[in-house]
Protein backbone atom coordinates (compact mmCIF):
# COMPACT_ATOMS: atom_id res chain seq x y z
CA UNK A 1 0.00 0.00 0.00
CA UNK A 2 2.81 2.49 0.65
CA UNK A 3 5.58 1.07 -1.54
CA UNK A 4 5.22 4.60 -3.46
CA UNK A 5 6.43 6.08 -0.35
CA UNK A 6 9.87 3.59 0.14
CA UNK A 7 11.45 3.46 -3.42
CA UNK A 8 14.40 1.39 -2.04
CA UNK A 9 16.82 -0.01 -4.52
CA UNK A 10 15.36 -3.41 -4.98
CA UNK A 11 18.72 -5.22 -4.67
CA UNK A 12 18.64 -3.47 -0.63
CA UNK A 13 16.63 -5.77 2.41
CA UNK A 14 16.88 -2.91 4.58
CA UNK A 15 16.50 -3.97 7.95
CA UNK A 16 18.26 -0.83 9.99
CA UNK A 17 15.67 1.66 10.96
CA UNK A 18 17.15 1.03 14.47
CA UNK A 19 20.30 2.83 13.07
CA UNK A 20 19.31 5.12 10.30
CA UNK A 21 15.90 5.12 8.19
CA UNK A 22 15.33 5.62 4.79
CA UNK A 23 13.54 8.63 4.51
CA UNK A 24 9.72 8.60 2.72
CA UNK A 25 9.48 9.77 -0.72
CA UNK A 26 7.52 12.65 0.48
CA UNK A 27 10.20 13.60 2.96
CA UNK A 28 12.62 14.04 0.00
CA UNK A 29 10.09 15.90 -1.74
CA UNK A 30 9.18 18.13 1.04
CA UNK A 31 13.12 18.99 1.69
CA UNK A 32 13.32 19.39 -2.52
CA UNK A 33 10.57 21.97 -2.27
CA UNK A 34 11.75 23.37 1.01
CA UNK A 35 15.01 23.69 -0.93
CA UNK A 36 13.97 25.29 -4.18
CA UNK A 37 11.87 27.71 -2.01
CA UNK A 38 14.78 29.49 -0.31
CA UNK A 39 17.22 29.42 -4.20
CA UNK A 40 14.12 31.47 -5.31
CA UNK A 41 12.89 33.27 -2.54
CA UNK A 42 15.23 32.95 0.48
CA UNK A 43 13.50 33.63 3.80
CA UNK A 44 10.67 35.79 2.12
CA UNK A 45 8.01 32.69 3.46
CA UNK A 46 9.65 33.14 6.78
CA UNK A 47 6.45 32.91 9.09
CA UNK A 48 5.11 29.95 6.86
CA UNK A 49 8.24 28.01 8.06
CA UNK A 50 7.39 28.66 11.63
CA UNK A 51 3.88 27.63 11.41
CA UNK A 52 5.24 24.03 9.57
CA UNK A 53 7.45 24.07 13.25
CA UNK A 54 4.20 24.75 15.27
CA UNK A 55 2.42 22.23 13.48
CA UNK A 56 4.83 19.68 14.36
CA UNK A 57 5.04 20.43 17.74
CA UNK A 58 1.53 19.63 17.97
CA UNK A 59 2.46 16.25 15.77
CA UNK A 60 4.55 15.28 18.52
CA UNK A 61 2.54 16.19 20.98
CA UNK A 62 -0.28 13.76 19.94
CA UNK A 63 2.72 10.86 19.18
CA UNK A 64 3.39 10.67 22.77
CA UNK A 65 -0.09 12.12 24.19
CA UNK A 66 1.35 15.15 26.19
CA UNK A 67 -1.08 18.02 27.26
CA UNK A 68 0.15 20.47 25.52
CA UNK A 69 2.79 21.37 22.46
CA UNK A 70 3.85 23.84 24.97
CA UNK A 71 5.91 20.73 26.71
CA UNK A 72 7.47 19.88 23.47
CA UNK A 73 10.91 21.08 22.41
CA UNK A 74 13.01 20.52 19.12
CA UNK A 75 16.44 20.18 20.05
CA UNK A 76 19.45 18.49 17.58
CA UNK A 77 19.19 15.15 19.38
CA UNK A 78 18.49 12.98 21.83
CA UNK A 79 22.40 13.42 23.86
CA UNK A 80 21.11 17.32 23.95
CA UNK A 81 18.01 16.54 25.39
CA UNK A 82 19.69 14.12 27.87
CA UNK A 83 22.06 16.67 28.72
CA UNK A 84 19.50 19.05 29.24
CA UNK A 85 17.93 17.51 32.54
CA UNK A 86 21.24 16.47 33.40
CA UNK A 87 22.63 19.76 33.71
CA UNK A 88 19.58 21.66 34.60
CA UNK A 89 18.34 19.80 37.74
CA UNK A 90 20.08 20.78 41.09
CA UNK A 91 22.02 17.70 42.46
CA UNK A 92 23.37 17.35 46.26
CA UNK A 93 26.31 15.36 46.95
CA UNK A 94 25.19 11.49 47.56
CA UNK A 95 22.35 11.86 45.09
CA UNK A 96 21.81 8.78 42.83
CA UNK A 97 21.07 7.95 39.27
CA UNK A 98 19.62 4.34 38.61
CA UNK A 99 20.13 3.54 34.37
CA UNK A 100 20.49 0.07 33.42
CA UNK A 101 23.99 -1.91 32.12
CA UNK A 102 22.56 -2.07 28.00
CA UNK A 103 22.47 1.37 27.83
CA UNK A 104 23.36 3.34 24.77
CA UNK A 105 26.54 5.33 25.52
CA UNK A 106 24.43 8.59 25.58
CA UNK A 107 22.22 7.27 28.27
CA UNK A 108 25.41 6.62 30.60
CA UNK A 109 28.34 8.71 29.63
CA UNK A 110 25.99 11.77 30.34
CA UNK A 111 24.93 10.73 33.94
CA UNK A 112 28.34 9.40 34.67
CA UNK A 113 29.39 12.70 34.06
CA UNK A 114 27.80 14.19 37.30
CA UNK A 115 29.98 12.34 39.32
CA UNK A 116 32.27 15.80 39.37
CA UNK A 117 29.32 16.40 41.51
CA UNK A 118 29.03 14.17 43.84
CA UNK A 119 26.05 12.04 41.78
CA UNK A 120 26.47 8.25 41.55
CA UNK A 121 25.08 6.37 38.68
CA UNK A 122 23.78 2.84 39.55
CA UNK A 123 23.08 0.35 36.57
CA UNK A 124 20.75 -1.92 36.90
CA UNK A 125 21.31 -5.56 35.59
CA UNK A 126 18.98 -6.71 33.38
CA UNK A 127 21.11 -9.95 32.38
CA UNK A 128 19.76 -13.09 34.28
CA UNK A 129 15.89 -11.26 35.07
CA UNK A 130 12.55 -12.88 34.35
CA UNK A 131 11.70 -9.37 35.27
CA UNK A 132 13.95 -6.58 34.11
CA UNK A 133 11.58 -3.99 35.87
CA UNK A 134 12.07 -5.48 39.15
CA UNK A 135 15.57 -5.31 38.55
CA UNK A 136 15.47 -1.57 37.78
CA UNK A 137 12.83 -1.13 40.88
CA UNK A 138 15.21 -3.11 43.53
CA UNK A 139 17.92 -0.32 42.85
CA UNK A 140 15.87 2.48 43.66
CA UNK A 141 16.39 3.91 47.26
CA UNK A 142 16.44 7.03 49.23
CA UNK A 143 19.13 8.64 47.65
CA UNK A 144 17.95 8.44 43.86
CA UNK A 145 16.66 11.07 42.39
CA UNK A 146 16.00 9.95 38.98
CA UNK A 147 15.74 7.07 37.00
CA UNK A 148 16.44 6.83 33.18
CA UNK A 149 15.64 4.15 30.84
CA UNK A 150 15.84 3.49 27.00
CA UNK A 151 11.84 2.14 26.50
CA UNK A 152 13.62 -0.03 24.06
CA UNK A 153 17.10 -1.23 24.35
CA UNK A 154 18.83 -0.66 21.33
CA UNK A 155 21.46 -3.71 21.33
CA UNK A 156 18.69 -6.48 22.95
CA UNK A 157 15.73 -5.25 21.88
CA UNK A 158 14.17 -5.46 25.14
CA UNK A 159 10.73 -3.34 25.31
CA UNK A 160 10.59 -2.28 28.91
CA UNK A 161 7.11 -1.90 31.10
CA UNK A 162 7.28 2.03 31.45
CA UNK A 163 3.72 2.20 33.51
CA UNK A 164 5.15 -0.31 36.22
CA UNK A 165 8.62 1.74 36.53
CA UNK A 166 6.81 4.90 36.13
CA UNK A 167 4.70 4.29 38.91
CA UNK A 168 7.07 2.80 41.06
CA UNK A 169 8.86 6.60 40.32
CA UNK A 170 5.57 8.39 41.63
CA UNK A 171 5.33 6.11 44.76
CA UNK A 172 8.69 7.01 45.72
CA UNK A 173 9.13 10.55 44.35
CA UNK A 174 11.65 10.08 41.90
CA UNK A 175 12.11 11.90 38.58
CA UNK A 176 11.57 9.57 35.37
CA UNK A 177 13.69 10.27 32.30
CA UNK A 178 12.49 7.80 29.23
CA UNK A 179 14.99 7.76 25.87
CA UNK A 180 12.35 6.56 23.47
CA UNK A 181 14.45 7.12 20.27
CA UNK A 182 13.60 3.19 19.70
CA UNK A 183 10.16 3.24 20.27
CA UNK A 184 8.66 6.35 19.20
CA UNK A 185 7.63 5.76 15.78
CA UNK A 186 7.77 2.01 16.12
CA UNK A 187 5.16 1.82 19.08
CA UNK A 188 2.58 3.40 20.55
CA UNK A 189 3.94 5.81 23.42
CA UNK A 190 1.89 7.48 26.06
CA UNK A 191 3.62 9.86 28.62
CA UNK A 192 0.39 9.50 31.06
CA UNK A 193 0.21 6.07 31.29
CA UNK A 194 3.72 6.11 32.26
CA UNK A 195 4.00 9.19 33.71
CA UNK A 196 7.38 10.11 32.38
CA UNK A 197 8.95 13.20 33.21
CA UNK A 198 11.03 13.62 30.25
CA UNK A 199 11.01 12.37 26.91
CA UNK A 200 14.00 12.34 23.98
CA UNK A 201 14.16 10.92 21.23
CA UNK A 202 15.82 11.31 17.58
CA UNK A 203 13.95 11.82 14.62
CA UNK A 204 15.79 9.48 12.20
CA UNK A 205 15.12 6.35 13.61
CA UNK A 206 11.60 4.53 13.46
CA UNK A 207 10.03 8.11 13.05
CA UNK A 208 11.93 7.84 8.89
CA UNK A 209 13.11 11.83 9.60
CA UNK A 210 16.47 13.17 9.34
CA UNK A 211 19.65 13.52 11.52
CA UNK A 212 19.41 16.71 13.94
CA UNK A 213 16.10 17.18 14.73
CA UNK A 214 14.86 15.19 17.83
CA UNK A 215 12.02 15.71 20.23
CA UNK A 216 12.44 16.67 23.78
CA UNK A 217 9.59 16.37 25.94
CA UNK A 218 9.30 17.78 29.64
CA UNK A 219 6.44 18.10 32.00
CA UNK A 220 5.02 21.30 32.41
CA UNK A 221 5.72 20.72 36.08
CA UNK A 222 9.43 20.72 36.00
CA UNK A 223 10.35 23.52 33.37
CA UNK A 224 10.73 25.75 35.78
CA UNK A 225 12.92 23.33 37.51
CA UNK A 226 15.31 23.05 34.59
CA UNK A 227 18.34 25.63 35.32
CA UNK A 228 19.68 27.00 31.85
CA UNK A 229 22.86 26.30 29.86
CA UNK A 230 22.19 28.03 27.27
CA UNK A 231 20.71 31.24 25.91
CA UNK A 232 19.72 33.27 22.75
CA UNK A 233 16.93 34.85 21.04
CA UNK A 234 15.03 31.97 20.25
CA UNK A 235 14.14 30.98 24.06
CA UNK A 236 12.93 34.35 24.50
CA UNK A 237 8.98 34.74 25.41
CA UNK A 238 8.61 37.42 23.05
CA UNK A 239 11.35 36.13 20.27
CA UNK A 240 10.55 38.22 17.15
CA UNK A 241 10.70 41.54 18.90
CA UNK A 242 15.07 41.85 18.50
CA UNK A 243 15.08 45.61 19.83
CA UNK A 244 13.15 44.57 23.29
CA UNK A 245 15.47 45.78 25.84
CA UNK A 246 14.26 43.53 28.63
CA UNK A 247 13.58 40.29 28.12
CA UNK A 248 12.07 36.53 29.62
CA UNK A 249 12.09 33.35 29.38
CA UNK A 250 9.70 31.39 27.49
CA UNK A 251 6.74 29.60 29.14
CA UNK A 252 6.81 26.90 27.20
CA UNK A 253 9.35 23.93 26.44
CA UNK A 254 10.87 26.45 23.66
CA UNK A 255 12.92 27.65 26.40
CA UNK A 256 14.90 24.85 25.72
CA UNK A 257 15.98 26.02 22.08
CA UNK A 258 18.63 29.16 22.51
CA UNK A 259 18.92 29.76 18.39
CA UNK A 260 17.80 29.69 15.76
CA UNK A 261 15.81 26.35 14.65
CA UNK A 262 16.59 23.34 12.40
CA UNK A 263 14.13 25.00 9.26
CA UNK A 264 15.48 22.18 6.70
CA UNK A 265 14.52 19.28 9.54
CA UNK A 266 11.41 20.62 10.47
CA UNK A 267 10.12 20.26 7.17
CA UNK A 268 11.65 16.72 6.95
CA UNK A 269 10.00 15.47 10.07
CA UNK A 270 6.48 17.65 9.68
CA UNK A 271 6.62 15.31 6.35
CA UNK A 272 7.54 12.03 7.65
CA UNK A 273 5.03 12.71 10.75
CA UNK A 274 2.31 13.30 8.28
CA UNK A 275 2.55 9.52 7.26
CA UNK A 276 2.69 8.37 10.51
CA UNK A 277 -0.51 10.50 10.86
CA UNK A 278 -1.73 9.04 7.87
CA UNK A 279 -1.51 5.01 8.73
CA UNK A 280 -2.23 5.61 12.44
CA UNK A 281 0.74 4.81 15.30
CA UNK A 282 -1.92 1.65 16.28
CA UNK A 283 -1.43 0.15 12.73
CA UNK A 284 2.39 1.11 12.66
CA UNK A 285 3.15 -1.09 15.80
CA UNK A 286 0.74 -4.05 14.67
CA UNK A 287 2.65 -4.37 11.80
CA UNK A 288 6.49 -3.72 12.63
CA UNK A 289 5.16 -6.32 15.94
CA UNK A 290 4.24 -8.85 13.11
CA UNK A 291 6.97 -8.54 11.27
CA UNK A 292 9.15 -9.06 14.19
CA UNK A 293 7.46 -12.14 15.53
CA UNK A 294 7.69 -13.47 12.37
CA UNK A 295 11.98 -13.38 12.60
CA UNK A 296 11.60 -14.25 15.92
CA UNK A 297 9.51 -17.15 15.09
CA UNK A 298 12.99 -17.66 12.50
CA UNK A 299 14.86 -17.99 15.08
CA UNK A 300 13.09 -19.88 17.85
CA UNK A 301 13.05 -22.88 14.73
CA UNK A 302 16.99 -22.98 14.26
CA UNK A 303 18.34 -22.75 17.61
CA UNK A 304 21.23 -25.01 16.19
CA UNK A 305 22.77 -22.67 14.65
CA UNK A 306 21.82 -19.37 16.08
CA UNK A 307 21.06 -17.92 19.70
CA UNK A 308 18.34 -15.00 20.15
CA UNK A 309 19.87 -12.44 21.86
CA UNK A 310 15.77 -10.47 21.93
CA UNK A 311 13.48 -11.94 24.49
CA UNK A 312 11.23 -14.76 23.48
CA UNK A 313 8.67 -12.75 25.54
CA UNK A 314 6.00 -11.09 22.91
CA UNK A 315 5.72 -8.30 25.61
CA UNK A 316 8.91 -7.46 25.78
CA UNK A 317 9.46 -7.71 22.21
CA UNK A 318 9.43 -4.67 20.05
CA UNK A 319 11.23 -3.54 16.62
CA UNK A 320 14.00 -4.89 16.72
CA UNK A 321 15.52 -8.50 16.73
CA UNK A 322 18.97 -9.56 17.72
CA UNK A 323 20.90 -12.77 17.27
CA UNK A 324 24.17 -14.73 17.34
CA UNK A 325 25.37 -17.40 14.94
CA UNK A 326 26.66 -20.64 16.65
CA UNK A 327 28.91 -22.16 13.85
CA UNK A 328 30.58 -18.39 13.47
CA UNK A 329 31.39 -14.88 14.65
CA UNK A 330 28.49 -12.03 14.34
CA UNK A 331 31.34 -10.17 12.70
CA UNK A 332 31.74 -12.65 9.77
CA UNK A 333 27.77 -13.17 9.32
CA UNK A 334 27.41 -9.19 9.28
CA UNK A 335 30.33 -9.51 6.91
CA UNK A 336 28.16 -11.83 4.73
CA UNK A 337 24.64 -10.02 4.62
CA UNK A 338 26.66 -6.94 4.20
CA UNK A 339 27.54 -7.88 0.88
CA UNK A 340 24.19 -9.31 0.24
CA UNK A 341 22.90 -6.06 0.64
CA UNK A 342 21.28 -6.40 3.92
CA UNK A 343 21.37 -3.35 6.16
CA UNK A 344 21.56 -4.52 9.80
CA UNK A 345 24.10 -4.09 12.53
CA UNK A 346 26.67 -5.21 14.85
CA UNK A 347 24.86 -4.48 18.31
CA UNK A 348 24.03 -6.29 21.49
CA UNK A 349 27.02 -8.83 21.08
CA UNK A 350 25.03 -10.19 18.23
CA UNK A 351 23.68 -9.26 14.65
CA UNK A 352 20.74 -6.55 14.58
CA UNK A 353 17.79 -6.77 12.31
CA UNK A 354 15.08 -4.32 12.65
CA UNK A 355 12.38 -4.15 9.87
CA UNK A 356 9.60 -0.80 9.96
CA UNK A 357 5.72 -1.21 9.00
CA UNK A 358 6.32 -1.06 5.63
CA UNK A 359 9.51 -3.57 4.91
CA UNK A 360 7.83 -6.07 2.19
CA UNK A 361 7.65 -9.79 3.76
CA UNK A 362 9.34 -11.19 0.93
CA UNK A 363 12.18 -9.15 1.97
CA UNK A 364 12.34 -10.90 5.06
CA UNK A 365 12.07 -14.05 3.44
CA UNK A 366 15.47 -13.28 1.50
CA UNK A 367 17.04 -12.41 4.35
CA UNK A 368 16.30 -14.96 6.39
CA UNK A 369 16.68 -17.36 3.13
CA UNK A 370 20.79 -16.04 3.50
CA UNK A 371 21.05 -17.38 7.31
CA UNK A 372 19.65 -20.53 6.04
CA UNK A 373 22.25 -21.15 4.00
Amino acid sequence: MYDSEFPLDDAVIYLNHAAVSPWPQRTATAVKQFADENVAFGSRNYLEWVTVESRLKKQLQQLVNADSSDEIALLKNTSEALSVVAYGLPWKPGDKVVITNQEFPSNRIIWESLQKLGVSTCPADLSHQDSPEAAIIACLDDSTRLLSVSSVQYGTGLKLDLVRLGTACRERNILFCVDAIQSLGATVFDVQACQADFVMADGHKWMMGPEGIALFYCRREHMDRLDLKQYGWHMLEDALNFDQQSWEIASSARRFECGSPNMTGVHALHASMNLIDEIGMPVIEQRVLENTRFMVDFFMQREDRYQLITPLAAHQQAGIITFRPLTETPESLYDTLTRENVACALRGGGVRFSPHFYTPRKKLFKALELLNN
